[in-house]
């Protein structure tokens, strides 16, 4: 009898010790260079911290890598993490290893780009699609509603952009004044693929010097920093209108001096905050919403030092030091 007790006692405390190990969350992105991602990874580690969980930062170094992140999501699943946030590359590619994860006992939330699927708890991202209405406002604005104007697009399978890209294009149709002359160039998941992209759509319009195109929308951090890049070495930022995605120190000295009229700005460390809190919240059986929006601003010179721009800015750029 009083070795059954003892065992007994021995049991419990090793099940109260287990009860006691803490919650780990896999933080997944699409890359690990950019600058929006440092800001997610300090959205979550702050999200972390406040609620006593683990996260785990892993995914592909480039954002056209699908195997790659398919293989981390799997990897997790193998170490059988308790949930997994997850920024997905491709928005067909990574359905199979999120219903893989689901099936398995580990729920998923999606960030920043949206999967063809329903089973996971809750998708926190921007609303893409007004993003790229704002865009289209802001270059139809600085041209008086009238030019020709190009689109640098990101990269096929990617449903962030692919809605800004809609948004985009949906919005400028309703300038009559305004053709739209290339719009199904991609840029690519790097800076440098996205400044040789840049490079060979401007070509065409390229005379004496000059361009023959009116505006510029890119519709990411790679593509605006690749084609400012290229009309910088060209001799000609600040002489066409030009509308980017996203935000970086370089992309905002740019936009102080002159050479970017607009950028339509998310907010990555709130994603990565609410995307580990709604995870924790639902581990915790709490109800979250299915659909959070993170929200979308669009920085001009003129309202960029507005305390509404700067709440949106700071936090972002504070995490990139």
């Amino acid at each position: 009898m009083q070795r059954f007790a003892w065992w007994l006692g021995v049991v419990t405390m090793a099940g109260s010790v287990w009860a006691q190990e803490p919650t780990t969350i896999a933080v997944i992105p699409k890359g690990t260079t950019h600058e929006f991602w440092k800001a997610i990874h300090a959205g979550a580690r702050k999200a972390a911290e406040e609620t006593g969980v683990n996260i785990i930062w892993k995914g592909p170094l480039r954002e056209d890598n699908r195997e790659e992140q398919i293989k981390v999501v799997e990897d997790m699943i193998v170490r059988k993490v308790n949930g997994i946030v997850l920024a997905p590359l491709d928005d067909t590619a990574l359905r199979a290893p999120v219903h893989d994860a689901v099936r398995r006992g580990i729920p998923v939330v999606i960030i920043d780009s949206d999967l063809k699927s329903d089973r996971y708890v809750s998708f926190v991202a921007t609303d893409n699609r007004e993003g790229g209405r704002r865009g289209a406002q802001r270059l139809a604005e600085v041209l008086g509603g009238k030019g020709r104007v190009v689109m640098l697009r990101y990269a096929e399978g990617s449903a962030s952009t692919m809605n800004r890209e809609e948004g985009f294009l949906e919005e400028i149709r309703k300038h009559p004044g305004i053709e739209v002359v290339s719009a199904n160039q991609y840029g690519g998941a790097t800076t440098e693929t996205a400044y040789r992209a840049s490079e060979n759509l401007l070509a065409p319009y390229k005379k004496d010097g000059q361009l023959t195109i009116d505006g510029i929308f890119c519709v990411n951090e790679s593509t605006t920093f690749g084609m400012l890049r290229a009309l910088q070495d060209g001799g000609l930022a600040g002489k066409v209108r030009f509308v980017g995605f996203d935000v970086s120190p370089k992309l905002l000295e740019a936009l102080q001096a002159g050479q970017m009229d607009g950028l339509v700005v998310q907010n990555p460390y709130r994603m990565g905050y609410l995307g580990v809190k709604t995870m924790v919240a639902h581990l915790r059986g709490e109800p979250v919403e299915k659909r959070i929006d993170t929200g979308v601003a669009l920085v001009t010179r003129e309202n960029l030092d507005t305390p509404e721009i700067q709440a949106v800015l700071r936090p972002a750029l504070e995490a990139l030091r």
